[in-house]
């Protein structure tokens, strides 16, 4: 989260140097003035995201450990204006993305390795507030629920962990929080934000043997992560 938070910022700086002169100076060119008054529009968004498990135990012992990695999200906006400083907003995407979960107690990798692979759509719907714009800026805060599909679930497969098989429920609920900052250019307006994301349930898929090595001690694993977005409209 660190890393994105860093890198985030060190984006958002370069931009606004970049543009510092005509667009963000003193007695900026006012661009795209009456674009926040339309009723509704659309965009895209690009961006990365890093997912992580929250795990809670049915008993003291030896912690699963969570290796994450950095994914991919591309997906739509459409925008509702509700008041001057309030959107509602609906944001489909794809999110790729794979964790690496090492289960403790086991001598041999292939036993306690497992490789989870996920592809979500998340469906989030999502009200966001603005600050009043000065000049070519608008930061804003951006909250809401939604859920996701992980079309690499495995929730239908007979095999489990035994046959190196790891297991999620297809539908999880989620609660989304961040913060962004929107540019207007010229022609079209530019909105980098920050979310973190919260999975509100338990989305393990328990092995067929209730007393499993992988996840008889498990009492509940969801999802959270951190997505960074870069929207155009």
């Amino acid at each position: 989260m660190r890393k994105f938070i860093f890198v985030f910022i060190l984006f958002i700086s370069a931009v606004t140097q970049a543009q510092f002169g005509s667009m963000f100076g003193k007695d900026p060119i006012i661009n795209l003035e009456n674009f926040d008054k339309q009723r509704l529009h659309w965009g895209y968004f690009l961006g990365f995201n890093s997912y992580s498990f929250k795990i809670d135990y049915e008993n003291v012992g030896p912690d699963i450990a969570v290796e994450k990695s950095t994914g991919f999200n591309v997906g739509l906006v459409g925008n509702l204006r509700l008041h001057d400083h309030f959107d509602l907003r609906f944001e489909p995407g794809l999110y790729f993305n794979q964790r690496n979960i090492t289960f403790p107690g086991f001598a041999n990798e292939i036993d306690a390795l497992r490789e989870v692979k996920s592809t979500y759509i998340h469906f989030p719907l999502l009200v966001k507030f603005s600050s009043v714009r000065t000049g070519n800026i608008k930061p804003y805060i951006i909250g809401g629920v939604g859920t996701a599909l992980n079309l690499s679930s495995n929730a239908d497969a007979r095999d489990d962990n035994s046959n190196n098989r790891f297991r999620m429920i297809k539908w999880t609920n989620f609660y989304e929080i961040g913060f962004g900052i929107d540019l207007y250019f010229e022609y079209f307006k530019f909105s980098p934000s920050i979310r973190g994301v919260f999975s509100l349930d338990d989305e393990l898929v328990r092995d067929n043997d209730p007393n499993s090595p992988w996840t008889s001690n498990v009492s509940s694993m969801s999802s959270r992560g951190v997505f960074v977005n870069f929207t155009f409209h």
